[in-house]
């Protein structure tokens, strides 16, 4: 019989979120008895959630699929944040459905026209998996010259592992690959069947032991907003907020632009960035034909 990845995947995002749960956290009295697992026990959770410890068994080792109000429950009983449920409905709603075959990314042309007329703000699109779809002349001075990168590699969560300079940049690398990876495990629940997502993962995992270990922790983050701090080579210490914008014409394909408050530090050094890249004539991502 055919494994069934998401049940499986499934049951592995299970068994890690309840062990990181003791019985106090949830409400259970404390025992004095030796635990073999960390965390809740299968019985435990079964027993949080009204459903048969055999149930849930299933559920751990990707037998069977859970209804949409046992994953609801489950959701509660394992503390999961809003990620985290949308990720687990996402594992359980894509068993009986066929992946459909999809062909290469290209940026719509709304997108290319906001991201032309970025000329003060770091902006890129990013597509399925991370890929760098295309950005502007700042992106490139902030981040990378994507146009040296081959096309195939020039995916965001595989430069933050294999550039040694994103480490420099990253204030905090750690936080950010971690980020990454969570947000691929999101990618990876909706087209479990994509080779290309599954080379990556495979070719991430054998490269570097931290995202395996990330991996492995089944972490998932939607692409939203946050704050990143940068120790750029050029112009010094940058605080940017990024925010994330999705293309209602292709729900795969996200602007990301990094901001600065009016009048800040980062504001100006942005400015200065600017020059600098007008200066060094760093290409944008060449326009549509």
């Amino acid at each position: 019989m055919t494994a069934n990845v998401p049940l499986n995947e499934l049951g592995e995002f299970l068994k890690k979120r309840r062990a990181e749960l003791s019985p106090h956290t949830v409400g259970l009295p404390e025992s004095d008895r030796p635990r073999r697992v960390d965390g809740l026990r299968r019985e435990e959770v079964a027993q949080l959630a009204s459903i048969s410890t055999d149930y849930y068994t299933r559920l751990e080792q990707g037998r069977m699929q859970a209804s949409a109000p046992v994953l609801d429950v489950l959701a509660r009983v394992l503390h999961l944040d809003d990620d985290e449920r949308g990720y687990l409905f996402q594992l359980a709603g894509k068993t009986t459905s066929r992946t459909r075959r999809r062909g290469r990314q290209k940026v719509q042309p709304q997108l290319q026209r906001v991201l032309d007329d970025l000329t003060a703000t770091p902006a890129v699109v990013q597509g399925r998996r991370g890929d760098i779809l295309a950005w502007n002349a700042l992106a490139a001075a902030l981040v990378t010259d994507f146009s040296q990168i081959p096309e195939k590699h020039r995916n965001y969560p595989r430069i933050i592992f294999t550039d040694p300079a994103m480490r420099t940049l990253y204030a905090d690398w750690e936080t950010s690959a971690q980020i990454s990876v969570a947000q691929l495990r999101m990618e990876a629940a909706k087209y479990p069947e994509d080779p290309r997502l599954t080379e990556l993962v495979g070719e991430l995992s054998m490269r570097d032991k931290q995202f395996a270990r990330w991996w492995g922790d089944h972490r998932v983050a939607a692409r939203t907003v946050g704050t990143k701090t940068l120790n750029h080579p050029v112009v010094g210490e940058l605080v940017l907020d990024w925010d994330t914008l999705t293309a209602n014409t292709d729900p795969d394909q996200h602007l990301t632009v990094w901001t600065a408050a009016p009048g800040s530090p980062t504001h100006e050094r942005l400015r200065i960035l600017a020059s600098w890249a007008a200066d060094h004539h760093l290409p944008a991502s060449p326009p549509l034909v």
